[in-house]
C-alpha cells in the first residue's frame, strides 16, 4: 500500500461532513497565495548549454517565484547565486539523480536536498526507483518520479508499488519524453489515473526539463517556459513550498493561468484568469479518467454527486494551453 505523508496528511483537513456522508477533503488555504515555480531544469553543471546563473536568470526575468536547478548527479548549490535571490525570487537546492535498470533511464529528482547525492542501482526495476526515492527522503528531500515514458522506462505497474513518493510527471516539455503515449503505452495522464483509481495519493506537475536556452525557440528542442507549477504557499520559503507541493496544494500548467480554486463539502469551483478574448473548456476528471461533467464557463463548477473516488479539473484555453487541477479525495464516514 502507498505510504501517505504526513505532510498530505496535515496539510488536507476535513472540517465538514453532510449530513448524507461523504464530503470532499478541503484544503487550508487561509493565508496563502499563488508562487510560479519549475522543479526541473539543467544547466552546463550536466547537460544544458547555459551557466547556472544564466539559466536563474531566465526563469527570474519571465517571473518565475522559485526554481529548482536539477542537474544529473551533481548539486548546483543555490549559495553560489546567492546574488539573484530576494523578496521575488527564491532558487531551492535540487538534483536529478540519473540511474538506469537494463539500459532502461531511471531519473528521480531531489527538490530541496543538502547535498548531492549518490544514484542508486539495484536488481530490479522498482527496486532501482525506490532506493532513489529513499536516497532524497533520507536527507528529508522531496522526490519526485520523472518523465516515466522516456525511454519507455517505467510502466504503471511498476508505479504503483513505490513507496513515500507524493509526486509525479505527468507534463515534461522535452520532446523525446512521448508525454502522450503510444503504441498501446499510456500516456502519462491515463497513468495518473489509474495510480489515483487504485487508491494512490499522487500529484501531477509539468515541468520544463529545459536544456536549450540559447538558439531557436521551437517544439523540437529543450527550451524552457514550456511547464510549469504554480503552489499556494504563505511565502517563499523554500521547505514551506516544497512540503505544499507534495500536499498537492498546487496547479500544473503549460499555459492556463488560474485565479483560484475552491473547495467547499459539495462542490469544486475552478477561477480562469481570462486572457485577452480566449474561450476555455474545463473538465471534471474522476476514477479511470472518466469525465464526469464539463463546463465552458469562468468559474467552472463541479457539484458532487455522490459517488466519487476523487475529482479532478483539466482547463483547455483556445490556445493550446492546459492546466491540471490536482485531484480532491472524498472523506468518508
Amino acid at each position: 500500500m502507498h505510504i501517505i505523508s504526513a505532510v498530505t496528511l496535515l496539510a488536507l483537513v476535513s472540517l465538514f461532513q453532510g449530513k448524507d456522508g461523504p464530503a470532499f477533503e478541503i484544503p487550508r488555504t487561509t493565508g496563502l497565495h499563488w508562487f510560479k515555480g519549475n522543479t526541473h531544469t539543467h544547466t552546463t553543471m550536466s547537460d544544458g548549454d547555459s551557466a547556472p546563473e544564466e539559466v536563474a536568470r531566465w526563469y527570474k526575468e519571465k517571473g518565475y517565484r522559485f526554481l529548482v536547478l536539477s542537474d544529473h548527479n551533481v548539486f548546483p548549490d543555490p549559495a553560489t547565486l546567492s546574488s539573484l535571490v530576494d523578496s521575488s525570487f527564491q532558487l531551492i537546492p535540487g538534483e536529478e539523480l540519473t540511474s538506469s535498470f537494463r539500459k532502461k533511464p531511471v531519473h528521480v529528482n531531489g527538490l530541496n536536498i543538502p547535498h548531492v547525492l549518490a544514484p542508486q542501482i539495484d536488481t530490479t526495476l522498482l527496486g532501482t526507483i525506490q532506493k532513489n526515492v529513499d536516497e532524497v527522503r533520507n536527507v528529508k528531500g522531496a522526490p519526485h518520479i520523472n518523465h516515466p515514458n522516456f525511454g519507455w522506462a517505467i510502466d504503471q505497474f511498476t508505479l504503483l508499488k513505490v513507496k513515500n513518493n507524493n509526486l509525479l510527471e505527468i507534463f515534461n516539455g522535452h520532446p523525446l519524453v512521448h508525454n502522450v503515449g503510444g503504441g498501446g503505452t499510456p500516456g502519462l495522464e491515463e497513468v495518473w489515473d489509474f495510480l489515483l483509481t487504485s487508491g494512490m495519493r499522487i500529484y501531477g506537475i509539468a515541468v520544463d526539463d529545459a536544456h536549450h536556452f540559447k538558439g531557436e525557440f521551437g517544439p523540437a528542442r529543450s527550451n524552457p517556459g514550456k511547464g510549469w507549477v504554480v503552489v499556494r504557499a504563505r511565502s517563499l520559503n523554500a521547505q514551506e513550498i516544497i512540503d505544499n507541493l507534495e500536499a498537492g496544494l498546487f496547479y500544473a500548467s503549460t499555459g492556463v493561468d488560474l485565479e483560484d480554486v475552491i473547495v467547499e463539502p459539495d462542490r469544486i469551483e475552478v477561477r480562469i484568469r481570462q486572457r485577452s478574448n480566449f474561450k476555455y473548456r474545463t473538465e471534471f476528471i474522476g476514477a479511470g479518467g472518466k469525465v464526469l461533467s464539463q463546463s465552458m464557463e469562468n468559474t467552472a463548477v463541479y457539484h458532487r454527486k455522490g459517488d466519487e473516488q476523487y475529482v479532478r479539473a483539466k482547463v483547455f484555453d483556445s490556445g493550446g494551453g492546459v492546466a491540471w487541477v490536482q485531484p480532491v479525495f472524498i472523506r468518508k464516514n
